[in-house]
């Protein structure tokens, strides 16, 4: 669902960076510029994620140079993007906060397009490359992974995956960021009731560095896709998923154990190994339930300490008014 909609006089933006050292600046003056443009109050957060080259030098200057407007923080070694994310988000201040690649193929004239839509309502907005100037090796894995999420999840987007994003600030509150979850933003926001928009926009070629794209990243993908698409179902119930393993282990292991007695009355030696299927199977279905109860026990304990519901906006009648109303209805009575 929509949100109310959001004033917005400051805006963050977050940017994680790896041996980026040539691309710093020019990005940094193009969100500047869009920003005057704007009239509105902007922080920059660089985050070098354990860079070999002159990346962290490259993001001192401007920080020296731009007190209160830009801040630079530094990784002691390369900890990923979903780390350097998680901690833009906690240090942002902007009622919006902006993600951007430091690569200078997400073009800061995007931005107010940005703006707009998250005025609209929307929780999240993303940008949605239609256009792209990576390699085939590249682009039809992500097609196929994004087709894939988006049934899975029922958040229809091309590009999940587009690290050109802005969020209302209690997005990025609420949205628990570690490993390579990053991909998975608009899905985890959707646990939570918030809408994303998507918006074409531009993307340049890769001017300088290296791409850190790899086969690595699209077996994580995978691997990624499969843990959100288990919380978008059991995260509050595991019994749930659990109990139905359990339930086909035992059902697999009834049949496995009365084919194995029948064949070992019959004196076939095939009985001996069906029985002992079976009972691993019995055995498989114990492990499960206890996983589940393990699990259910751990969501138990969560939820006693904190349990916050997805709220946006209430109505209600002050105390005195409803002491009020109270008093008016006992009378009319």
């Amino acid at each position: 669902m929509k949100l109310p909609i959001q004033t917005i006089n400051s805006v963050s933006f977050v940017i994680p960076a790896m041996n980026e050292e040539q691309t710093l600046e020019t990005l940094f003056n193009g969100i500047s510029s869009q920003m005057e443009e704007l009239r509105l109050d902007f922080e920059v957060l660089f985050i070098d994620d354990g860079s070999t080259d002159r990346t962290w030098t490259e993001m001192s200057r401007p920080a020296s140079l731009n007190p209160g407007t830009v801040r630079a923080f530094r990784f002691r070694r390369n900890m990923g993007k979903a780390d350097a994310l998680a901690l833009g988000y906690e240090e942002a201040t902007g009622d919006v906060v902006f993600t951007m690649d430091a690569d200078l193929q997400d073009d800061p004239n995007e931005i107010p397009r940005f703006i707009e839509k998250i005025r609209e309502g929307y929780g999240i907005v993303t940008g949605y490359k239609k256009k792209r100037y990576d390699p085939w090796h590249k682009v039809l894995p992500s097609r196929v992974f994004n087709a894939v999420l988006s049934k899975l999840v029922g958040v229809k987007l091309h590009d999940h995956n587009c690290g050109f994003k802005a969020y209302r600030r209690e997005v990025t509150q609420a949205l628990p960021m570690y490993g390579e979850m990053h991909r998975m933003v608009p899905s985890l926001a959707s646990f939570e009731g918030f809408e994303t928009a998507e918006l074409v926009v531009q993307h340049h070629p890769r001017q300088f560095g290296e791409s850190k794209y790899g086969v690595k990243r699209i077996l994580c993908g995978i691997f990624d896709m499969t843990t959100v698409s288990f919380l978008k179902t059991y995260r509050n119930r595991p019994m749930h998923f659990f109990g139905r393993i359990a339930l086909v282990s035992v059902l697999f292991a009834t049949l496995l154990l009365a084919s194995g007695l029948g064949a070992s009355l019959l004196g076939l030696a095939v009985g001996s190994f069906l029985g002992m299927t079976g009972m691993m199977g019995v055995m498989l279905a114990v492990l499960s339930i206890g996983m589940g109860l393990q699990l259910e026990h751990r969501v138990y304990e969560s939820m006693k300490i904190q349990h916050d519901l997805p709220v946006s906006d209430r109505k209600e009648l002050s105390p005195n008014s409803s002491r009020h109303h109270r008093n008016n209805i006992s009378l009319a009575a």
